[in-house]
């Protein structure tokens, strides 16, 4: 590959092995394409991500054939003929390269470099931009560049609910400390209200109180 293909390819998580199958190498696959008729054709490349200290770190694999047992993809691949080298590969993620001109038309789908600068727009407020994505082996996070410092925030649907790559937003909604921490005056007042709380739970009932519980009648 020369310097102007590299220039129009990038890579692009397609999927991911998770566990050995059977006893003649196959793996199980958890893909991260709705297209797998075209990306995972016998002799289609992968590049592997897998940790450091993997037998397997900076190699590629073949694809020989894709096949289906019980909705569930599985996959052979060249120099992998029995079980116990297919559980070497158990959560290696899967990349292929792709041209960077081309666009997804997967839902909820995009590729890294579509999202990088994006604004991020929490309850109507920039907070940040997409610095990068980490692809880690149980989600992907998006890296958002803050005043602060650099967030990670996970890239679901729960909270990332909107990715508008036509107008530069992302919106997410993330659950309370995601973002920063309770300041302490609000825990504080959060504290203080509780041992209140408790404290009238425990006194006893005023006379007040107790007419007001006691049963009405219609009777004069």
């Amino acid at each position: 590959m020369n310097d102007s293909e590299k220039d129009r390819t990038q890579q692009l998580r397609v999927g991911r092995l998770t566990k050995a199958h059977g006893l003649k190498g196959a793996i199980k696959l958890e893909l991260f394409t709705d297209d797998p008729g075209r990306r995972f054709v016998p002799g289609a490349v992968f590049t592997l991500q897998v940790p450091t200290g993997s037998a397997w770190h900076g190699k590629t694999i073949e694809l020989v054939e894709l096949r289906w047992y019980n909705q569930h993809a599985v996959g052979f691949f060249k120099d992998v003929p029995d079980r116990s080298t297919a559980e070497t590969l158990a959560k290696a993620i899967l990349w292929i390269d792709a041209d960077v001109a081309e666009q997804s038309d997967e839902e909820d789908a995009w590729y890294d470099h579509q999202l990088i600068g994006l604004a991020v727009m929490r309850d109507g407020v920039r907070i940040g931009t997409i610095g990068r994505l980490e692809h880690m082996p149980a989600q992907d996070l998006l890296i958002v560049k803050t005043p602060t410092g650099d967030v990670m925030i996970p890239f679901v649907k729960a909270i990332v609910p909107s990715v508008d790559v036509k107008n530069g937003l992302v919106t997410i909604t993330p659950p309370p400390g995601l973002l920063e921490e309770l300041p302490e005056d609000a825990a504080d007042a959060a504290e203080a209200e509780a041992e209140a709380d408790a404290k009238t739970d425990a006194a006893p009932a005023s006379e007040t109180d107790a007419a007001a519980s006691a049963p009405s009648t219609d009777r004069p």
